[in-house]
């Protein structure tokens, strides 16, 4: 009996210790999905390359997204990417591990968008076209403060579940997931391994598309930067365009011209 006590003890115990574990995984895998599909489809497809126009109450939930959980500025966000357009893997880009070396960029992406920012003209230069309303001077461009009011409701709404540190290391898988794996991913992996179907520099991964909102199949978007659908291939999923098309659908917003458009238009002409 002592030994089947014991052993009931440890179960109960593990069992407990491994469902906040579980939960706080399933938390981070919530923001950083959260995260990546505001990216995706407002700072890259609709403010960066006008690829998407969505209704203003759509804008004003990604941005709010975004500041709760990556405190980034859409000017400064959009000014890096056209950069990177401009001059991809040559003089001139921010980040391309041709020039700076394929582990410098993997690992430290956020450093060279850092870099950009604070040295250089890139925002009155690329970005000025983006205006910035009410909410972005006085709430959305205060990064660190959108990361502090997402941290605090994290806790507060998620903690009573699981437990406040389980509600912080949720916080911080999201923060390392995103920022030092998967958006350094397309600009690291993506510009170093992987298959092209168009004539450039960038490489599309279909596995780290599953996971990125579509931003794995780089080549595609480099290819046809404008088209607010990256997929091309039938093999080839993009999880943010059936998001787009609900919201195509809703006539909350409004599409540019898709690869396969753009291709057919190009082949008649």
């Amino acid at each position: 009996m002592p030994v089947l006590g014991s052993l009931g003890y440890g179960t109960f115990a593990e069992a407990r210790l491994l469902s906040p574990f579980l939960l706080s995984l399933a938390v981070a895998a919530v923001l950083i999905q959260v995260a990546v599909f505001s990216t995706t489809i407002y700072l890259h497809r609709c403010a960066t390359h006008k690829a998407l126009v969505v209704h203003p109450a759509v804008e004003w939930l990604f941005k709010f997204a975004l500041w709760l959980t990556t405190g980034q500025c859409t000017k400064e966000w959009v000014a890096v990417h056209r950069k990177h357009h401009a001059f991809t893997d040559e003089h001139g880009d921010p980040h391309s591990p041709k020039l700076e070396g394929f582990w410098r960029v993997q690992l430290g992406n956020v450093f060279y968008y850092m870099r950009e920012i604070k040295k250089t003209d890139v925002v009155a230069r690329y970005a000025r076209d983006i205006k910035d309303g009410w909410w972005d001077r006085h709430v959305f461009n205060r990064g660190g403060l959108g990361l502090v009011v997402g941290t605090t409701a994290l806790v507060l709404v998620v903690g009573p579940l699981i437990g406040v540190w389980w509600a912080l290391a949720a916080a911080g898988i999201h923060a390392v997931m995103y920022v030092f794996v998967l958006s350094s991913s397309i600009n690291g992996l993506c510009h170093h391994v992987g298959y092209r179907n168009f004539d450039n520099t960038a490489t599309n991964i279909r596995a780290l598309a599953l996971i990125t909102g579509g931003e794995g199949l780089h080549n595609n978007h480099h290819g046809y930067p404008r088209s607010p659908k990256f997929s091309f291939r039938a093999s080839e999923i993009d999880p943010a365009w059936p998001l787009i098309k609900t919201l195509i659908l809703l006539k909350l917003a409004k599409p540019y011209k898709t690869i396969e458009e753009t291709a057919t238009i190009q082949s008649v002409a």
